[in-house]
């Protein structure tokens, strides 16, 4: 039976500049032989304007080339309108293939040439569009191997060529087909979705470009706001980027870069209307996700002073690698195949991969929670902090949960957290963006002000290591006096600024001359000072005792118990004019004499057991023998393949008789892991004594 005629009258949402149109729908044209008749909605006079075909379209679920054809009898098929998807009108969570059609009869102005254009808006997900049975475009790749774009590409156009006017008739009639395939719905579908997601509009290609160019205008002036925040996070990334390659040691300057440019990226992906496959912006995004909640932890562990428990930053490590694994794998589980039959165990996988990633979303509140807890001194800057922290970290765990299964749960939360509270020039500002810029303003002036905090601690911690400087250059003296009857020369090259290695050259009554060499456990400050406790012990024993092995004995008794679980080795040597050399060793690297190693009866190191007795020996020197004392970061001087300088090549190095400077050198350019000190005194003829000081020591 024939559809009655009817009329009606829609206004387009069009600025001003552009007219409203009526839609007609008349009688249809006689059917051809053998087909029923179709309803035809006729677009008469459009001039200037566009016209919105709203509908009612027939719809049809499945999958036929022949509804592409124009002759093909749809009267049958139900009824929907465009300017809602499916999901919305009785087809819940239906996915898979469906197609549109609709009858036109389009009848330009006289001074007009009858050549149209088609707007189409974004439709779920995969779609192709036929013109009286012609394909004229599509936008994606159906199954097998399916590929769709996100929902925030711009609208698309089509043209229309001109269809062959039936006899008699002052139309022109054609019909358009669209095939669409819907992917299967993930965790966070409601099942609301599924083909047309707004109106098409036709109309001449001028028209519908002016109309498309407004449409344009609209989105980019309704997101300026929400650009510039995005703008805001890439300023402050890129100058937290800046400033840690100019400073590597500020590592919280690097969680910042990592915090602030997510965003951003996380625009490029799914903000800028840039085609990118569905597949691709998914595997993408969860991990940049995941990079900016890591860098928020470690943030919150530095700027809470909570970054001194091991334990926490440990855990908080091991939370890390588990986001970032779950996120990777739940963004290349979007890779896989959508139209294969088994998808619902990649949807299992997704859901599971999904409640872990929830799961981390909590951590900066039980961050937050530990330092309140815990009543850390908390200043204006980390005050405003814990409470951006906590809200933002409230919202997004509310943002993640209410939409995970939301087509059986029906929570509207998420939707409703994400509604705007206000307009501003035309943007909608939501909780969400206001939590985010909140948070990035108190992570900027907490970070600000605790390395402003940091820096000044760090300028305090150079004075005291130039102190230290200071304090080993009157321990160890760019000038020493002569040794009458030998020539020495020294060379010191610590490992840091300050080390743990001491020789002093003292004079004694009688022409004798103490030297004494030895090396701390450890490196850095704590090193010197106990550098500084040694040598002042040995000044003040010297005065009462000449004799190498009791000056050990009562520097070892003296050190026990204050060297804070460290130990110190050391040679003590008494030399006079004639050649006589009385020694005595705490563990030490025992001297080399001309190119044989000086037996030394060993003991324990100084500072560990308080009732230790050292032994002197006696050891003759005859005119130019050369005697080498050296600690032992010498042997430990390692290269980059990991192996040690060793006893072998300090044999072959000393066996050379090389002055201080040329053995210590060897060694550091072999590799330098530890303090290097070396000390040689070789026996000359009376009056032709000489002190050499490597000039390293003068750089300390």
């Amino acid at each position: 039976m024939l559809r009655p005629a009817w009329r009606l009258s829609h206004s387009c949402c069009l600025p001003a500049h552009l007219l409203s149109v009526s839609f007609l729908v008349a009688s249809p044209p006689a059917p051809a032989l053998g087909q029923p008749p179709a309803s035809t909605l006729a677009i008469e006079g459009l001039g200037r304007a566009v016209a919105r075909l709203d509908g009612p379209w027939r719809f049809h679920l499945g999958d036929d080339p022949t509804w592409a054809s124009p002759s093909f009898d749809d009267s049958q098929w139900e009824q929907l309108t465009a300017e809602k998807p499916w999901g919305e009108q009785g087809y819940t969570s239906y996915t898979g293939y469906a197609w549109y059609r609709l009858h036109l009869s389009l009848n330009p102005s006289p001074r007009d040439q009858p050549s149209f254009a088609l707007l189409v808006p974004h439709l779920d997900d995969v779609y192709e569009i036929f013109w009286n049975g012609s394909s004229i475009g599509r936008s994606g790749k159906f199954p097998p191997y399916p590929i769709w774009y996100r929902s925030s590409n711009a609208p698309a156009t089509y043209p229309l060529h001109p269809a062959t006017p039936e006899s008699g008739s002052e139309h022109e009639n054609g019909t358009l087909a669209i095939r669409v395939w819907k992917a299967p719905l993930t965790s966070e579908d409601s099942g609301q979705s599924g083909g047309f997601e707004g109106s098409p509009v036709i109309g001449y290609p001028e028209s519908v470009a002016a109309y498309k160019t407004t449409l344009d205008y609209q989105w980019l002036r309704a997101n300026q706001f929400s650009f510039s925040q995005y703008l805001l996070y890439g300023i402050a990334g890129l100058l937290a980027l800046f400033a840690w390659l100019r400073d590597r040691q500020q590592k919280a300057l690097l969680w910042m870069t990592g915090f602030a440019l997510s965003p951003l990226l996380r625009l490029v992906l799914y903000g800028m209307r840039i085609a990118w496959p569905v597949g691709l912006s998914n595997a993408l995004g969860p991990p940049v996700s995941s990079i900016r909640d890591i860098s928020l932890w470690f943030l919150l562990l530095w700027l809470l002073h909570l970054d001194d428990n091991p334990s926490l930053t440990k855990l908080i490590r091991r939370f890390a690698i588990i986001s970032l694994a779950a996120s990777i794998s739940d963004g290349l589980l979007s890779l896989l195949d959508a139209s294969v039959s088994w998808f619902w165990l990649i949807q299992i996988a997704d859901a599971v991969l999904t409640g872990i990633y929830f799961i981390t979303a909590a951590v900066p509140l039980a961050l937050v929670a530990l330092a309140i807890k815990q009543h850390r001194h908390l200043d204006l800057a980390r005050r405003l902090l814990v409470i951006a922290a906590f809200l933002w970290g409230m919202i997004q765990v509310v943002q993640r949960l209410a939409p995970q299964g939301q087509r059986f749960t029906h929570w509207t939360l998420a939707d409703k957290l994400r509604a705007p509270l206000f307009h501003l020039y035309g943007n909608a500002v939501s909780l969400p963006t206001l939590a985010g810029i909140f948070l990035l303003v108190a992570l900027l002036y907490s970070v600000y002000r605790t390395s402003m905090e940091d820096r000044r601690r760090r300028s305090l911690l150079e004075h005291e290591m130039s102190s230290a400087r200071e304090l080993q250059h009157v321990l160890i003296p760019e000038t020493f006096p002569s040794i009458p009857g030998f020539a020495v020369t020294s060379a010191y090259r610590p490992a840091l600024e300050v080390g743990g290695d001491f020789f002093q050259i003292i004079p004694l009554d009688g022409d004798f001359t103490l030297v004494i060499l030895g090396d701390v456990s450890g490196k850095g400050l704590k090193a010197a000072i106990a550098v500084s406790l040694i040598v002042g012990l040995v000044r003040v024993l010297v005065e009462n005792t000449h004799s190498p092995a009791q000056l050990l004995t009562e520097l070892n008794r003296r050190l026990t118990g204050r060297l804070h679980g460290g130990f110190a080795t050391c040679v003590a040597l008494r030399l006079d004019p004639h050649g006589n050399c009385v020694l005595a060793s705490a563990g030490h690297p025992p001297p080399y004499l001309n190119d044989r190693e000086v037996v030394i009866p060993g003991s324990f190191p100084l500072g560990l057991f308080p009732t230790v007795a050292y032994p002197d020996s006696r050891l003759p020197l005859q005119v130019n023998d050369h005697l080498a004392l050296y600690t032992d970061g010498l042997l430990e001087a390692r290269n980059k393949s990991g192996e040690l300088y060793g006893f072998d090549r300090t044999r072959e190095l000393f066996a050379a008789l090389p002055n201080a400077a040329r053995a210590a050198e060897a060694a550091v350019h072999f590799g330098q892991d530890d303090d290097i000190t070396v000390v040689t005194l070789v026996r000359v003829p009376m009056g032709e004594e000489s002190t050499d000081i490597a000039p390293a020591n003068r750089n300390l």
